[in-house]
This record gives C-alpha cells, structure tokens and sequence, in this order.
C-alpha cells in the first residue's frame, strides 16, 4: 500500500488555470475521492497523478518517491477510463492481458494472473468473449480488470460509472468498494455524483474552480460543509440569509427576516465567519433536519406547503415561510400528511443548523 501526496500543486492551460495549489495526503489503503462539477479540476489532477499531465508547479510524491515527472508507464498505476478504452478488436482475455504482455511476463504467469483478474471482477471464463459481446456492466468489469491484473500500487478510476444506468452503477459501485477492501489497494476515484462519492469514499476532496473547498469523511462533508457551495453541492440544504443578534460563549442566534430568529451552537460556525453583531452570515439547514414545530418553542418556522411529495420512505414538503422556500423531509410514520395549502409548523434543533459563510 503506498500513500500519495500533491505538494502545492498547480497545473496551467496556457493562461487558463484548471488546477490551483493543491495539498492533499491520501494514506496507504484508503479509498479517497475527488468530487465536483464539471470543469472543477478533479480529473486533471487525477491525471497528473497519472501522468499524463505534468504539474506547472508542486510536487507529487508515491510514498516518498517523487514522481512528478515520471512517464506514466512508470508509475505502478492501473488506471479505469470513464468509456473503459477498451481494445474492441481484442477478446477479454487479449485486453486484460495487454499490460503484462507489454511487460513481458511469461505466458504461463500470464494466463494465471488473467484467470485471477477475471474472478476478481466476476467474469471467470469469459475470456474468450468479443468486447462487442458484454454488456456494458461487463465492459466495465474488464476494464477494472485491465487495471487489476499488473497489480498496480495505486488504483485511479475517472467516472467509471457513468455510462451505466442507475441499477447497474449502485451494484457495481459496491463489486468495486469490495475489491478495494478485498486488495487493501490505494483508490483515488473521480466523480460528480454526491451520492456515489458518500458511499464509496473514506475521504472526499470536494473541488471548484480548480481549488479545494474541504476535505473530510463523508459525516464530515454532510454536516459540517465548510461553506456555502460545499453544503448546496452535498445533497440538499436550505441556506438562509441573516444578521447575528446574540453571541454567547456557547450559541449564536441569527435574525433570519422579519420576526424569524434562530439559534444555533458555536461550534458548528465555519472558523472563517465573522461572528459581529450585525454581521450577515449564511445558515444552512438539511430537509431532514426539521421536525414538526407544533408544542417546541425554539427555531420554530411557521409557513404553507406548496408542494407535498410522498415517496414511501418519506415525506418531501416546500413550505412557503415570509419570503423563504424551505424543503422539509419528514420519515413516513403513517401519520397524517399535509397538503397543498395547509399551515405547517417547522422546528429544527440548534446542533443542526450551520453557519457556511
């Protein structure tokens, strides 16, 4: 297992930044993920993890081997491609083989490791089969394959499931969590899929304009963003608009609107907010923070649903509050459920809301 560092780095396109300073530590084992939006710079700093780009400036370290400017092939890295670069006039067995021949290892250890690689992925005796004859799952798996088969020391996967539908890329995100744990591999894997990066990642490295806005566990990322793109980017989140009315040592209370004060802990404050009186802040509340307000005194919301959403699991309302449009999601009791138009009372606990910016 080797650990991969990004020592200030940058990368430029002419006078076009794509990524800028980057520090990151990714430890040996871990399955570490960049996660943004198109254009955020996650997968050209995947590639010049890769090699296939050199930094502008910075350092990469495998371990503490610099590997900055070394040819990708040699670097010890199995790569999968977001549409797999497979060779389609090759069988499976041809491609997945095409590493170590390049390498050229004995025809016997060849035929072994394939063999291996093939379990591996859940493909054995497919070796034989066209690549025009998988489906796409299966073109995947060979690909994963391809990368697994010159046991490589790092593992890079850029959007590897795109291409599939929604009920093949959960069940293949889970066969390739499985190997990583299975191999003890270091795994940097690109997507922009918020959903896919919670359940895969150890770490996650959320970018944006070729910069780093956090790095954290999933837990970490999900509740604490560190600011006001992190949390919109990240699943859900209401973000509201206030000035600070209070500080104490412990709380902080926002005037949010009119009449509309709450209150939330000093501790889940972005360490860069400027806690003044007067100062305008950001506040950034999940849908499933909220519960039902009716009988609670504190940071209760008053407003109107304008749209009722039942899901089975849960409940999805946008209520209407003064100049706010709020998302609430309720878990499905089988209680009563409110409709369009109807009057909703929303309370939410100070330890879940955050101020972002």
């Amino acid at each position: 297992m080797i650990a991969v560092t990004l020592k200030e780095v940058s990368k430029k396109f002419d006078q076009v930044i794509g990524v800028d300073n980057v520090n990151i530590r990714i430890q040996p084992g871990e399955f570490f993920t960049f996660l943004g939006p198109s254009g955020c710079g996650k997968t050209t700093t995947l590639r010049m993890i890769a090699g296939f780009y050199y930094p502008s400036s910075g350092r990469i370290l495998f371990g503490e081997q610099d590997m900055t400017f070394v040819p990708p092939n040699k670097r010890n890295t199995g790569m999968v491609f977001q549409n797999y670069a497979l060779f389609p006039h090759m069988t499976v067995f041809e491609n997945v083989a095409f590493g170590l021949k390049v390498r050229k290892l004995s025809k016997p250890e060849i035929q072994k490791r394939v063999e291996r690689a093939l379990e591996q992925v859940r493909l054995p005796g497919m070796g034989s089969r066209r690549i025009d004859q998988l489906s796409g799952g299966q073109q995947q798996r060979v690909a994963l394959a391809r990368a697994l088969v010159i046991e490589p020391g790092i593992l890079l996967l850029d959007e590897p499931l795109s291409n599939l539908d929604a009920k093949l890329r959960e069940e293949t995100r889970s066969e390739i969590k499985r190997l990583q744990l299975e191999l003890g591999i270091t795994t940097i894997y690109v997507t922009h899929d918020q959903a896919e990066a919670m359940a895969m990642s150890d770490r996650i490295m959320v970018m944006e304009g070729g910069r780093i806005q956090q790095i954290g566990t999933p837990i970490e990322i999900y509740n604490r963003p560190a600011n006001r793109f992190v949390a919109s980017f990240i699943g859900e989140t209401n973000l509201l608009e206030g000035v600070v009315e209070e500080v104490s040592d412990q709380e902080i209370t926002v005037r949010v609107g009119g009449e509309l004060r709450l209150v939330g802990l000093k501790s889940n404050v972005n360490p860069h907010v400027n806690l003044a009186l007067g100062e305008k802040v950001v506040l950034s509340i999940r849908p499933e923070a909220f519960h039902d307000g009716v009988g609670q005194k504190e940071n209760v919301i008053q407003g109107t649903v304008i749209l009722s959403e039942f899901t089975g699991v849960s409940v999805n309302y946008l209520v209407q509050s003064g100049d706010h449009s709020l998302r609430a999601m309720f878990i499905n009791t089988g209680t009563d459920i409110r409709s369009r138009g109807e009057k909703i009372s929303l309370a939410v606990a100070k330890d879940s809301i955050f101020v972002v910016d």
